[in-house]
């Protein structure tokens, strides 16, 4: 069925997570205009234009976080504005400063030193027009404004850091974890041997012997004692329960499928949806455990990487002798960036690879990432037919 939508993640939780962010702007901006509209007002007072003004470039500094450049902008013409017309005290600067700090913050500090640069000036220059002691106002608000810069490529920094302190701590949790897999693996291994070694030596003997003993009474013509008959049924039932618990043991299939790997993505917090086109039917076993890792593993790097407020599509392509498995972010990549193909990419490239297919993964020309997978399945199907019959 042609643009089946088969799950669609919930995005309830970034949205929360946006709205408080933007709150927290709001109040900035609230705090700054109040700060600027009192210190005109118990100062020399000022005209109504002066203080639409301020109220203006200081209602800028809620959008900083969805646009820094433009608020930094907004705020330096406004303020300017409102120093050429009047004679405000270096507080009427504080837009300028709260916008060249969130500026810097955000990695524009080439920008912000700019805009502050260029504030100064006009501030300076029509401050000695009018005042003595333009030079000592100057000064300060040039200390400001270095202050202003200094502090925001600090935070930027501390939150960078953070950024990567929470990234290794998920990157050793998830190498614990595939450790603990990996020696569950082995220990599944090791008793499967055990339990083929001993288990099944014993009781194909005892299945043995109860038939060689029923064949031979019957050959003798004697009747068949019970008990010897419920021997040889309880021995072959065994042996085929055995069996059945030795390929479980040794299986390492996958517990689940894409549409349950998009669900927990969703209960964590991620906007992920699932699309499936095409006709969806049985694949071989090798196919439908590599979609499920390359889904696993992309969407593991979407959390770590392009942060929990991104956007991810998986789609699922079925068509007549290939299986398309292509899924996009909306993160922070950038396509001038390639990234550092590590041990969870090299994994997807070598499945994919060994089924006979191609896997190109890198950020996308309008930002994000994209992983695309094509599995032929023609190829697929004829090798594990030859080693069925092998």
């Amino acid at each position: 069925m042609q643009g089946d939508v088969v799950e669609k993640g919930n995005a309830a939780p970034p949205t929360t997570t946006s709205w408080r962010a933007y709150r927290g702007d709001a109040v900035l901006a609230v705090v700054v205009g109040a700060l600027v509209v009192l210190g005109a007002a118990l100062g020399d007072g000022a005209a109504p234009a002066d203080y639409l003004l301020m109220v203006a470039a200081a209602a800028s500094l809620a959008a900083y976080r969805r646009a820094p450049r433009a608020v930094l902008l907004a705020s330096t013409a406004l303020t300017s504005a409102y120093a050429l017309h009047a004679h405000p005290d270096p507080l009427a600067a504080l837009p300028v400063l709260s916008s060249v700090h969130t500026a810097a913050r955000a990695g524009h500090r080439g920008l912000g030193a700019l805009a502050a640069g260029a504030f100064l000036t006009l501030y300076t220059v029509r401050d000695a027009l009018a005042h003595d002691g333009a030079v000592t106002r100057g000064l300060l608000l040039a200390g400001w404004f270095l202050c202003a810069v200094v502090t925001g490529l600090a935070d930027k920094n501390w939150q960078a850091y953070l950024r990567q302190t929470e990234q290794r701590a998920l990157e050793a949790e998830r190498t614990r974890e595939e450790a603990a897999l990996r020696r569950a693996g082995e220990e599944r291994l090791r008793i499967a041997r055990e339990l083929h070694d001993s288990l099944t030596h014993s009781i194909s003997i005892v299945k043995l012997q109860a038939g060689v003993a029923v064949h031979l009474a019957r050959k003798r013509g004697e009747e068949v004692p019970p008990a010897l008959l419920a021997i040889q049924e309880a021995s072959g039932e065994a042996m085929r329960e055995l069996r059945s618990t030795l390929g479980v043991l040794r299986t390492d299939e996958p517990t689940g499928t894409p549409a349950l790997l998009v669900e927990r993505a969703c209960s964590a917090g991620i906007d992920a949806t699932l699309t499936v086109t095409g006709r969806e039917r049985p694949h071989p076993a090798p196919v439908d455990r590599a979609v499920y890792r390359i889904v696993q593993e992309t969407l593991t790097n979407v959390a770590r990487h392009a942060g929990r407020e991104a956007r991810v599509e998986v789609q699922l392509g079925y068509g007549e002798r290939e299986l398309t498995v292509r899924v996009t972010d909306d993160g922070a990549a950038a396509e001038g960036r390639p990234p550092t193909e590590g041990t969870g990419l090299t994994g997807m490239r070598e499945r994919v690879t060994a089924l006979g297919g191609t896997l190109t993964a890198g950020p996308r020309a309008r930002g994000g990432f994209e992983v695309r997978a094509v599995l032929p399945l023609d190829a697929v199907a004829r090798a594990a037919a030859a080693g069925a019959a092998s």
